[in-house]
């Protein structure tokens, strides 16, 4: 398929630049992918519209401070790094490292062997400059998350046309991220208060944990012609011995197990095997899109996305491409926000 299959035109004053003055304020949109009946609500209606029984599975990865500005030594150039994991560590499960691989502005000036002065007179150098468009940089001692709390930035997508505020450390974490890792939000689950959690429970709706560090795989923009060819960077995810236990117990019974965003359907659909949900830690580059089936993900709570991307892909997957895009097109006559502050679609 055609990347520009997922193209759509959205107006400016509708990407969301600010998160709503109170969480779990936001509004929902329902669509019944079987029927293609949509329903207009709130988010604090969420409960209402899950069936008792059912299993909600949520991501806890907790977003670090991940952007870090640096000065180049040869220039005086103020250069923006965004940190994505320490090198070398496949399984991304380390907080600490003096190599780090990272996305830069103005990539391409960003040469081998380039040096920087960074806050407390941190040192770094570009040591690789990576095919993918990654560099590795090495600083002259350990940066830890300790460092990037006092140093760095929160990592707002491009989109958000503005510079991080206090406000952002509280609203772009969900209410029950635990495992720091991520350099993006897994954004579905910025809707969810402690109250909304509390009557999902009273309902009778499970709710489980998985981990997925949100890196390059989730946010990378598609630049190819043909979404085939497009390829994925790995990002480490774990699922919790209980979680593999109740999403298992949940497929035997024929309960609905809904994913909580696309980073936590695609943890899902990596760890499925032939004999259920596999617990364990490993990293995966699944890329779902039409043409993929879903073997454990029966329903899909998620944010619109951006046009062209894997995420998009992803929701076309599971309810069609044609049914996606016309219900975004009446999300966008109806006034919705898009994108990460924006509002949210559960897709049953």
């Amino acid at each position: 398929m055609r990347t520009e299959d997922f193209n759509f035109e959205l107006p400016q004053e509708l990407i969301a630049q600010y998160p709503t003055e109170k969480r779990g304020s936001s509004r929902l949109l329902v669509l019944d992918r079987a029927t293609g009946r949509r329903n207009h609500a709130m988010i604090r209606d969420l409960p209402t519209f899950i069936e008792p029984g059912s299993l909600m599975v949520f991501n806890d990865s907790k977003v670090r401070k991940a952007r870090l500005f640096g000065i180049a030594v040869d220039t005086g150039a103020r250069v923006e790094f965004l940190l994505l994991h320490p090198s070398g560590e496949e399984a991304n499960d380390r907080t600490s490292s003096r190599s780090w691989a990272a996305m830069t502005s103005k990539a391409r000036k960003q040469r081998e062997g380039r040096r920087f002065i960074f806050p407390e007179k941190l040192k770094g150098k570009i040591s690789t400059a990576l095919p993918s468009g990654e560099k590795i940089i090495d600083f002259d001692r350990e940066v830890n998350d300790e460092y990037l709390e006092r140093n760095g930035h929160i990592p707002l997508p491009p989109y958000i046309r503005r510079e991080d505020d206090q406000r952002d450390a509280e609203r772009y974490q969900t209410v029950y991220a635990r495992v720091i890792g991520s350099a993006a939000s897994p954004t579905a689950g910025l809707h969810f208060t402690p109250e909304i959690l509390e009557e999902l429970s009273s309902a009778g709706v499970g709710m489980e944990w998985l981990t997925l560090h949100v890196g390059l795989g989730t946010f990378l923009p598609v630049r190819v012609d043909t979404i085939e060819e497009h390829r994925m960077h790995r990002e480490w995810y774990s699922v919790p011995e209980r979680t593999a236990e109740a999403v298992n117990r949940a497929k035997s019974e024929g309960r609905k197990v809904i994913a909580v965003g696309t980073t936590s359907a695609r943890t899902l659909e990596s760890a499925w095997t032939d004999s259920g949900l596999r617990p364990g830690s490993a990293s995966t580059d699944i890329f779902i899109h039409p043409g993929r089936s879903f073997k454990v993900v029966d329903q899909l709570f998620t944010n619109f996305h951006t046009p062209k991307s894997t995420l998009l892909m992803l929701i076309s997957a599971f309810a069609g491409r044609e049914l996606v895009l016309d219900t975004y097109r009446e999300a966008i006559r109806e006034g919705y926000r898009f994108f990460s502050y924006g509002d949210a679609m559960l897709i049953r």
